[in-house]
C-alpha cells in the first residue's frame, strides 16, 4: 500500500470514528402516569349493639298517632330512619300508648304487661291529659318521675337510653282554638308549665329531653301540621318530631 493511499484510508477511518462518537444517545422519554384514587364509598355506621336493638315507646294519643296512620306516627317514622342510617341492625317497636291516657293510666298498663328489661331504647311523651282533664298538677309532679324510673329499669337500667318529649300544645289545632275560646293562653301556659317541670327534672337527672312544642305551636298557621280530626299532630309534624330527636336518640343509642 502506497504512502498515499494509507494516508487516504488514515483520514476516512478517523472522520468516520469521529461522527459516530458525536452522536447523543436516543433516550425515550417516559411520562409517570397520575396516580387516581379511587372514589371512596360512604360508610354506613354501625352500633355497639349488633343486629337488634329493642325499642319501647311509652304515651297516649301523640305516641299511638291518633288520626294518622301507623307508619305514619312518630315512633314507626323513627325506626324508618334508624333504619335507613344503620346497617345490619333491626328496631323491632313496642308501643304502649292509648288515647286519653293520663300519667295514672300509662303507669298502670306498664305494671299489667310485666315488661322484660331488655329494651335498648325507650321513648316517653305524657302529661296531655292530666292537663286537658284537669287532674292535679301534684298527681304529674308524683307521677312523670316513677315514669321516668320505670322507662329505666325497662332500658336494661341505663338512663342514657332514655329520652323524654315534651308535650304538644293543642291550643294551636283548630279543635283547641274552638274549644278554648279565650281560654288558649291558659292552655298554653299550663302545659308551659308541665313541660318545665319535666324539662327541669330531666336535666336534673341526666335524662335527655327533646322540646318538640314550638314545632306544634305553629299548626294554626300551617295546617299541613295537624292532622284530619283538627287536634293531633299530621304525618309531616311527626317527621318534624323525629328530625328534633334524632340527634338525642343517635347519642342513646351509642353510648
Amino acid at each position: 500500500m502506497t504512502p498515499y493511499f494509507r494516508q487516504i484510508v488514515t483520514l476516512l477511518l478517523s472522520v468516520f470514528l469521529f461522527s459516530c462518537s458525536s452522536d447523543e444517545p436516543i433516550t425515550k422519554k417516559t411520562t409517570t402516569p397520575p396516580v387516581v384514587t379511587p372514589p371512596t364509598t360512604p360508610t354506613v355506621p354501625t352500633l355497639p349493639i349488633a343486629g337488634t336493638v329493642n325499642y319501647l315507646a311509652l304515651g297516649d294519643s301523640y305516641t299511638i298517632g291518633q288520626s294518622v296512620c301507623e307508619t305514619c306516627r312518630y315512633p314507626a317514622q323513627l325506626v324508618k330512619k334508624l333504619n335507613s342510617t344503620y346497617s345490619n341492625t333491626t328496631f323491632p317497636l313496642k308501643i304502649i300508648a292509648t288515647t286519653g291516657w293520663t300519667t295514672t293510666n300509662l303507669l298502670s298498663a306498664i305494671n299489667s304487661q310485666k315488661l322484660e328489661p331488655n329494651y335498648d331504647l325507650v321513648t316517653l311523651l305524657i302529661g296531655v291529659n292530666n292537663q286537658y282533664q284537669g287532674r292535679e298538677f301534684s298527681l304529674y309532679e308524683k307521677e312523670f318521675p316513677e315514669l321516668v324510673l320505670k322507662a329505666i329499669a325497662l332500658a336494661r337500667g341505663n338512663k342514657k337510653k332514655v329520652v323524654v318529649i315534651s308535650i304538644p300544645d293543642y291550643a294551636y289545632t283548630p279543635y283547641g282554638a274552638k274549644v278554648a275560646t279565650d281560654q288558649s293562653m291558659t292552655i298554653t301556659n299550663e302545659i308551659n308549665k308541665y313541660n318545665a317541670f319535666a324539662e327541669n327534672y330531666c336535666n336534673n337527672n341526666g335524662i335527655a329531653f327533646v322540646p318538640i312544642t314550638d314545632i306544634t305551636r305553629q299548626g294554626l298557621n300551617n295546617p299541613s301540621l295537624v292532622a284530619t280530626d283538627g287536634l293531633h299532630p299530621s304525618e309531616l309534624a311527626y317527621t318534624l318530631f323525629v328530625d328534633r330527636m334524632l340527634p338525642q336518640i343517635k347519642a342513646a343509642l351509642q353510648d
